[in-house]
């Protein structure tokens, strides 16, 4: 493949002896070429580019998987359209060219420009840090849309509920997710003060809202991707939890928008306390939408108790226990909607004294403020953690700190930079990521560093691991945008804020924990120095107002051939078909132990195959072989909690949080939902069980790996964005 790609660039064959005088060689040739094809911004030539040609390191191109070259050749890699080499033209970019590309692109406006594309280029090449998809499309293009998340608020105003659905068109059109709030939009039954009439609720306008998505789908390029978060407490909720139903009234229905529900605590303890719960129509209780903790317990109980003296109508009371289930019950059987909680999305923000978070994103990870004149933006890039491991003095594998801070230090620096060089399509993001700069760094490869560390994910040490390895990253990313602030200023917001008074994530706990009024059952210690870096932000500000976020990684992880996010292991031997074609998985580090222990073989290969890539059933692995590598549906979905709760006390946003549940089990699903509320999750992102398999049961000596199938999940629309099955969502990463 690579071979093939040199050949097309450049037109003939290249021995490994000449790349690198042949690529820098061409270097300044494929920007003149870019230019001139209309793919390249001119700013490009103005980088020393003897220089940077010099930097450009062609031996990196064999740290790419099949798969991960593959992904870039599609689709990410420039291509001159004029030329005839074929129907769609000739790609123009090298593998290590696209780095420094992007590298340029995010240096454009730093002042010793050529330096710090060196440095952007070093840390992508290396596969150390990796920018989202959107950055990695347009980066050093003349469409600078960088950014992958927007979260707006939709008011209840006919005009604005158009200006808004206008504004997912527009957003769509260019970029990536969309999360939109709903709630303040009346409920069905509702009166109409100017038509004397009564309203037909939020269903209708999100009917239009999913047909947009999938009219606007940037070319070609990838479906729209939209997700309704609407609060517990709308009249309209019963209706919203069966949008994704295949049965019912179709006008009723949206098929390709994902939604999510949006919990308040009180909501949490009336179905703990079986207690009722009443729904209201925003337009008649207009402070709830923006209230929340013990503000919004007050005014809540309030209206009920008007509701009861019939002061406030249309209300519907029920049970708290029977909307649970209802909740629940949608969520095993179509997927939707999610669960993501209100309060400690606000209590822990650090942004709550400028605004209030109304939902999240896409993917669930980013927790921004919206309003009227608010639209959030968020710009991603991840941590590779399995490149940052290295042996220590017994041979043993460790994380390399230094190493690690110094990637979080350069990778802030250029999601700070796509802040300033981003294209928006709507005003109100523009002025909303300028005044605020929130950025999401995030992690890959969790899965693939257990390996290494060989440590199960079913295991307490996991759980270990995942808390001081996210202490690391958000300690050093706090770190990093606080000398970015001392650099460059902080975020114009900055007073008054949580960093602003001293409150750090871990300290916000305290908070929810106090407008709860019970405890959180998550350790809270600490390894790091958090007071001297409260001292530093004190005295130099912080650049950005939310700094982590841990998105999806579907496409970047692919890239770079490491686990996708913080995701377990689904499958050990599988076939990935996504828009490049099916490629054969299997965990290499599994294969190099069984190799090592002399059961790597054919009847190895037959059995993982007829066992759907699971070694749980195969008699002759040693049982903590089986233990290493069990695979998503064979861990207990409380480990994922208990994983997701310790590294959710040092994130400032969230996390994209999937659950894997095999069999079915009400009790449990119910179980799982109200510990990841009572361990302070913020949000949950797919439910994932376990259907029929449909996996070919063939020993026979073929030798087809591609016999393999993916096991069918059960509660994903096979049409879902970021379905395991074919996790190709790039609106995150």
């Amino acid at each position: 493949l690579l071979y093939s790609i040199r050949k097309e660039v450049l037109g003939r064959h290249v021995q490994e002896s000449e790349a690198k005088e042949t690529y820098k060689s061409y270097f300044p040739r494929f920007i003149e070429k870019g230019i001139q094809a209309g793919v390249l911004s001119s700013e490009l030539k103005s980088f020393d580019l003897e220089f940077l040609g010099e930097t450009i390191n062609p031996e990196r191109d064999f740290q790419f998987g099949y798969l991960g070259l593959q992904t870039l050749y599609d689709r990410y890699f420039l291509i001159d359209r004029n030329d005839s080499f074929s129907k769609e033209g000739r790609r123009i970019e090298l593998p290590q060219i696209f780095f420094m590309r992007v590298a340029m692109g995010l240096a454009i406006r730093e002042d010793n420009k050529s330096k710090r594309a060196a440095e952007f280029y070093n840390l992508l090449s290396s596969f150390d840090f990796m920018s989202s998809t959107p950055t990695l499309f347009n980066s050093g293009t003349n469409f600078s849309q960088l950014s992958s998340c927007y979260l707006s608020t939709v008011e209840d105003d006919l005009d604005r509920i158009y200006e808004a659905i206008k504004e997912n068109a527009l957003l769509a059109k260019y970029a990536g997710g969309l999360g939109n709030d709903w709630t303040p939009v009346r409920a069905l039954g509702s009166f109409i003060k100017g038509t004397n009439g009564h309203s037909q609720g939020v269903v209708p306008f999100l009917k239009v809202v999913n047909d947009t998505a999938v009219a606007v789908n940037q070319g070609g390029k990838r479906k729209g991707a939209v997700c309704t978060y609407l609060e517990s407490w709308h009249l309209d909720i019963e209706e919203f939890l069966e949008l994704r139903k295949n049965t019912g009234d179709d006008r009723r229905r949206t098929h390709d928008m994902n939604t999510a529900n949006w919990i308040p605590d009180l909501f949490m303890k009336r179905v703990m306390n079986d207690e009722k719960w009443t729904l209201f129509s925003p337009d008649t209780v207009p402070d709830l939408h923006d209230k929340y903790g013990e503000e919004f317990e007050r005014a809540y109980v309030s209206y009920e108790t008007k509701a009861k003296n019939g002061d406030v109508k249309p209300t519907k009371e029920v049970s708290a226990i029977a909307l649970w289930r209802k909740m629940l019950s949608m969520l095993y059987e179509t997927g939707h909607p999610w669960i993501t909680f209100k309060d400690p999305c606000n209590i822990r923000s650090p942004q709550k004294h400028v605004g209030v978070v109304h939902s999240s994103n896409l993917c669930t990870e980013i927790t921004l403020n919206t309003g009227p004149s608010e639209i959030a933006v968020c710009n991603l890039g991840s941590v590779n953690l399995f490149n940052h491991l290295v042996r220590d003095g017994n041979g043993e594998f460790a994380i390399d700190q230094k190493r690690l801070n110094c990637t979080v230090k350069t990778a802030m620096r250029m999601l700070d930079n796509v802040i300033d060089i981003n294209f928006y399509a709507v005003g109100k993001a523009r002025n909303s990521n300028l005044s605020h700069r929130p950025v999401g760094l995030g992690v890959m490869g969790f899965q693939d560093t257990l390996h290494a560390l060989k440590i199960p994910y079913c295991s307490d040490q996991a759980v270990e691991f995942a808390d001081k390895s996210m202490e690391m990253i958000s300690y050093y990313a706090y770190s990093a945008s606080s000398e970015l602030a001392e650099e460059r200023g902080s975020y114009e917001t900055f007073k008054g804020s949580l960093w602003d008074q001293g409150i750090l994530p871990l300290d916000s706990m305290r908070l929810l924990e106090q407008e709860r009024g019970r405890k959180i059952d998550v350790d809270k210690s600490s390894r790091l120095d958090w007071e001297a870096l409260k001292r530093k932000i004190k005295k130099n500000g912080i650049r950005n107002s939310n700094c982590v976020a841990l998105a999806p990684t579907a496409t970047i992880s692919n890239i770079v051939g490491v686990s996708a996010s913080i995701e377990p292991t689904f499958q050990n031997l599988y076939v990935k078909s996504n828009l490049s074609g099916e490629f054969t998985m299997v965990s290499e580090m599994m294969v190099r132990d069984l190799k090592k222990i002399g059961l790597w073989d054919e009847v190895m290969v037959a059995d993982l195959k007829y066992f759907d890539g699971s070694l749980a059933k195969i008699d002759r692995v040693p049982a903590e072989i089986k233990k290493l590598y069990a695979t998503a549906f064979e861990i207990d979905p409380m480990w994922i909690i208990d994983c997701a709760a310790r590294r959710q006390k040092w994130i400032d946003q969230a996390q994209s949080l999937n659950i894997y549940l095999s069999g079915v089990s009400g009790k449990k699903i119910d179980e799982i939902y109200k510990a990841a509320w009572s361990k302070g999750l913020k949000t949950t992102y797919y439910l994932r069980t376990m259907g029929a398999t449909h996996v070919e049961k063939s020993t026979t000596n073929s030798h087809e790996l591609n016999a393999v199938k993916d096991e069918s999940i059960e509660s994903s629309d096979s049409k879902s964005v970021c379905s395991i099955t074919d996790p190709d969502c790039e609106a995150c990463q």
